[in-house]
């Protein structure tokens, strides 16, 4: 597709009706390698394995979740805490990790979004610690921003992460972690 300017757009436009007819196993293949492209961590595995690719994600550190995230996934991870009541926002900036759901992520740009649902936690939560461990699962993966658009909750605060926080001052050094977590980690859960 070309837009007016001349500027060359390689993704679909779709009207969110899940018209994509892509496979499940594609879309991944896709997500995952556009999440790649923004400077995250990708880890694919068979959904019994989500545990071990959480802990190899988030280290042995002190690692924060909401109360309503699956628990199996903390299964390897020796310091996981959950973020009930919620902590003051100056504790979460010393916790090592914070590990979280996601309401869906899209494949054409890599991106995943948060609806901040009981598995998602708050804002804060996925803010504030300097690194994100997300779980994809492969049910919320769609192909398209419109697709994704259809699935959200309407009037919701949304958060739409594309790779770790970085921004560039005014001689482009790029500096990671102004506006968020400054490492992200992706791992996307097979059926």
């Amino acid at each position: 597709m070309t837009v007016a300017a001349g500027v060359e757009r390689g993704y679909r436009r779709g009207d969110g009706d899940g018209g994509d007819r892509r496979s499940v196993e594609d879309l991944i293949a896709l997500f995952a390698e556009r999440v790649a492209d923004y400077g995250a961590t990708v880890s694919v595995v068979a959904g019994g394995d989500v545990a071990a690719a959480v802990a190899a994600a988030a280290g042995k550190g002190r690692v924060l979740a909401p109360p309503a995230l699956d628990q199996t996934w903390l299964a390897g991870l020796p310091r996981a805490e959950l973020d009930s009541p919620p902590r003051p926002v100056a504790e979460l900036d010393g916790v090592d990790a914070a590990v979280t759901a996601c309401a869906v992520a899209v494949a054409e740009t890599g991106t995943i979004i948060l609806d901040h649902g009981p598995d998602q936690g708050r804002r804060a939560l996925t803010l504030v610690p300097d690194h994100h461990v997300c779980v994809v699962e492969a049910s919320r993966l769609v192909a398209t921003v419109p697709q994704a658009v259809g699935r959200l909750r309407p009037g919701g605060v949304l958060t739409w992460i594309s790779g770790p926080s970085a921004t560039s001052d005014i001689e482009l050094d790029r500096v990671a972690g102004v506006h968020g977590p400054r490492r992200l980690d992706v791992v996307v859960a097979r059926g």
